[in-house]
């Protein structure tokens, strides 16, 4: 749908570590400012992957106030994963970001696209959206960001650990039952994460330090530390930890401190 130039942008993988989850997010809300600028001076429109948990809580605040100045107009926002719930369900992702931010900007409600819809089952839907982002990516299938977060097991997005998901090579969306949770899960997948302009994983607290240690420095096992499938094709992976989630990081790791 949009207008689209090749990225040969040189692949970059960027640590930034930060004292604390308010300043964390202070570069996230600018890393996020400075994408949407660019990408609507360069084809028109800003297309961005939200996340949920409480990673973003912070950040999304940041972004409905008037700091930041976003062609909302121009921004279309689709999400990274969600659970199988309605959006008024404390659990939604889509309905975490509409209560922090979406609800406080003028974006028209047409250019929001929950993970979720009544009435149709998850499989089915995931290959709705599938359709949806091939519409507004091309065949591309590049975002100009996506926003995740990680898990102290190592997730991202909803590849969880040990299921099927983390072994897609084609599909760009995938739903399907995580037993743990005892519900369904919709996610977009590795291959289409990885398609991003910029990739931007926040990870706060000294639970994820030890998933994080590993997932940069250590074995290479996506089956165990799924962030590890992250390695974009054309673009920048950028991780924003704090203090304490960054503790078990080894000395070596190229790693900037702010």
């Amino acid at each position: 749908m949009f207008g689209r130039l090749m990225h040969k942008k040189h692949i970059n993988k960027m640590i930034r570590i930060f004292k604390d989850a308010a300043k964390l997010s202070k570069a996230a809300a600018e890393i996020f400012s400075a994408a949407a600028k660019e990408a609507i001076d360069r084809k028109g429109a800003f297309t961005v992957a939200m996340t949920g948990g409480s990673s973003p809580a912070k950040l999304y605040e940041l972004l409905s106030g008037s700091q930041y100045t976003i062609d909302w107009q121009k921004t279309f926002v689709f999400w990274g994963d969600e659970r199988w719930v309605p959006i008024e369900d404390e659990k939604s992702n889509a309905g975490m970001a509409n209560r922090l931010l979406l609800d406080k900007v003028n974006i028209p409600k047409e250019n929001i696209f929950p993970m979720w819809v009544a009435g149709t089952e998850p499989e089915k839907y995931a290959e709705q959206y599938e359709e949806l982002l091939r519409k507004y990516l091309g065949e591309s299938g590049e975002f100009d960001l996506i926003l995740s977060g990680m898990g102290d097991d190592g997730h991202t997005a909803s590849l969880f650990p040990g299921t099927e998901v983390l072994k897609e090579e084609k599909k760009w969306v995938a739903a399907y039952y995580l037993k743990p949770q005892q519900m369904y899960r919709i996610t977009l997948t590795a291959p289409l994460l990885n398609k991003a302009r910029q990739n931007v994983i926040l990870v706060f607290g000294a639970n994820k330090a030890h998933a994080l240690g590993q997932v940069i420095s250590g074995v290479y096992n996506p089956e165990k530390y799924p962030s590890q499938l992250l390695k974009p094709i054309a673009g920048e992976l950028i991780w924003l930890a704090d203090d304490a989630a960054a503790a078990e990081l080894p000395s070596h790791i190229s790693a900037t401190r702010e």
